[in-house]
């Protein structure tokens, strides 16, 4: 949370790392109204794809596999959904050699429309290293985006269902440098090669869809535009744009971002004044501490430094400021006998941890700063 190990007294209002959001850039949507919510009619499922490949093995199996599979539709309140399964080349730079691994795919439609003819729409999910969101029923922006479109929301390599990489599966992989070089095919041109994949498939015609970007959705977005303008119609980003100028570097988007950040501190410490007080006294503990901090639930070590990282979320995401604040409210365990010694409590450092976990997506953590290079890193 604070920017150095100061002591108390130089210590300033304290500043977050956060993940800011950029403005949204690009064309819009034309206006959706909002969809009346649609009663469910019961249909004949649809009968199920498979069009074959020949050539695409399983690294486990060794056998042949479908090239494209998908299933029959199913319902979640008020949309129908169909899963749908590639598999694509790991390395697209070589084909015919390369081993191959699945892509999955869920195809959204509002009830009724399912055999209706529809222009596409590929969502992109922010990250990286996150699936797709799982529709549970008919809101948000896919409740209006299925008024128009038919949405595919795909899980990137490495995520959800798409040959995810978790830390048990990458211990599979026992070189760190054969890791290495595995991942390197998990960055966004090759997410734009498995979109290419798809839309040539499931798109009638193979005629070029509509791309919405969320965050680094955005970024692949943009190398869409630059790898396969082709398959394009048109490209929405939200939150999302790369550095595409000259020397541009990861340096320079960092130091872009010192201003705001500043600026969701004061706003943060202006809302809870009493903060102020709070966080400098974790800090000065943090600071003290032998080894420099304290253990956390997993077994890392939570130092003064490593606060900052709360300001990811804590200053980035929406009602992050009221998360963050509550947290701290229960930072201090209550003294229950006479002389005992302060301590950080158990709760803010289970919450510490849920928080910022990436057990669960280890790619955002692996591939997150090098995702803002240009040229160099």
């Amino acid at each position: 949370m604070l920017a150095t190990h100061a002591s108390p007294s130089l210590i300033k209002p304290l500043v977050f790392n956060f993940s800011s959001s950029l403005s949204t850039l690009s064309a819009t949507l034309s206006p959706i109204p909002y969809a009346r919510l649609l009663s469910f009619r019961p249909r004949r499922p649809s009968l199920r794809v498979i069009i074959t490949m020949s050539g695409a093995k399983s690294i486990a199996t060794g056998y042949s596999l479908p090239e494209h599979v998908a299933g029959n539709w199913y319902s979640v309140p008020d949309i129908r959904l169909r899963d749908h399964r590639f598999m694509v080349p790991l390395d697209y730079k070589s084909r015919e050699a390369s081993s191959k691994i699945s892509i999955f795919a869920r195809e959204v439609v509002a009830v009724g429309k399912e055999e209706q003819p529809m222009p596409y729409l590929l969502y992109l999910q922010g990250g990286p290293g996150f699936e797709c969101p799982r529709p549970t029923e008919a809101s948000g922006w896919i409740l209006k985006a299925c008024e128009e479109f038919r949405v595919i929301l795909m899980d990137q390599r490495g995520t959800g269902l798409s040959t995810p990489l978790t830390p048990s599966s990458m211990q599979q992989i026992k070189s760190a440098q054969n890791l290495a070089d595995y991942l390197k095919h998990f960055r966004a041109d090759s997410i734009v090669n498995d979109a290419e994949f798809i839309r040539v498939r499931i798109v009638p015609d193979a005629r070029p869809w509509t791309v919405l970007g969320q965050s680094y959705g955005g970024f692949c977005g943009v190398t869409y535009l630059s790898f396969a303008p082709q398959g394009l119609k048109q490209v929405l980003l939200t939150g999302g744009i790369p550095p595409i100028g000259d020397g541009c570097t990861a340096d320079a988007v960092y130091r872009a971002c010192f201003e705001q950040v500043i600026h969701q501190n004061e706003k943060y410490y202006k809302r809870f004044p009493q903060d102020v007080k709070i966080v400098r006294d974790v800090v000065t503990y943090l600071a003290e501490a032998e080894g420099g901090g304290v253990h956390l639930p997993s077994g890392g070590i939570l130092t003064a430094r490593g606060l900052q990282f709360l300001g990811l979320s804590g200053l980035g995401s929406s009602a992050g400021f009221e998360r963050l604040h509550y947290m701290f409210e229960r930072v201090w365990d209550p003294m229950l006998v006479p002389g005992a010694p302060k301590q950080i409590s158990s709760y803010f450092l289970n919450a510490y941890e849920s928080w910022l976990s990436f057990d669960t997506n280890p790619l955002y953590a692996i591939l997150h700063e090098s995702i803002y290079c240009q040229s160099k890193g």
